[in-house]
């Protein structure tokens, strides 16, 4: 996984294999990377789930926080796996009750990520993930707003990274763990 010189687990490439890239969606220029073909393979998504579990087991993570929205899908069975709780976080205006929210930019404007207040607490580790990291803007809102609340924030996991587009500059010092880099 990310940074290690180390014989590349041979699931990586599995997993790689496994992402279509789809030209020009959603819009003209862009390669989006679709991780809903991983899912569609039972081992592939397996093997995914199990190199973040086998990861962060022992790291004393209490919260993994999981980014609207395939961090939706990534997150609770690692959450699950390591015994720790699961925090969703959402768009604007998609949480009942009273949320904090941390504002964003984006290429072509802004966004802004959302938490019930009260679902982490000071001193919570969490474990911050979303399937892709491009430009680091969403990750960072992330910590940020994990930080506010007191968490600390051990690392966050992405499945791809483009590492062209310098998103893990953007993420204060936090480490990046990734499995798949395209470039």
């Amino acid at each position: 996984m990310s940074g290690n010189k180390e014989e590349v687990d041979p699931r990586i490439n599995g997993i790689k294999t496994k992402i279509r890239v789809v030209p020009d969606f959603p819009k003209k220029g862009i390669m989006f990377q679709d991780i809903t073909t991983v899912l569609l393979d039972p081992k592939a998504f397996k093997d995914t789930i199990d190199l973040f579990v086998e990861r962060y087991r022992d790291k004393n993570i209490s919260v993994v926080a999981g980014i609207e929205a395939r961090g939706f899908l990534f997150g609770p069975p690692i959450a699950l796996a390591i015994g720790a709780k699961f925090v969703p976080l959402r768009k604007p205006k998609k949480l009942p009750g009273e949320t904090i929210f941390e504002e964003y930019e984006l290429e072509y404007g802004n966004d802004r990520l959302e938490m019930h207040v009260g679902a982490v607490e000071a001193g919570d580790r969490a474990l911050v993930v979303d399937d892709l990291i491009a430009t680091g803007g969403t990750l960072c809102a992330a910590i940020n707003l994990l930080e506010r609340v007191g968490a600390e924030v051990v690392e966050c996991a992405c499945v791809i990274e483009l590492p062209e587009l310098k998103g893990r500059q953007k993420l204060k010092g936090k480490p990046l763990c990734m499995l798949v880099e395209y470039r």
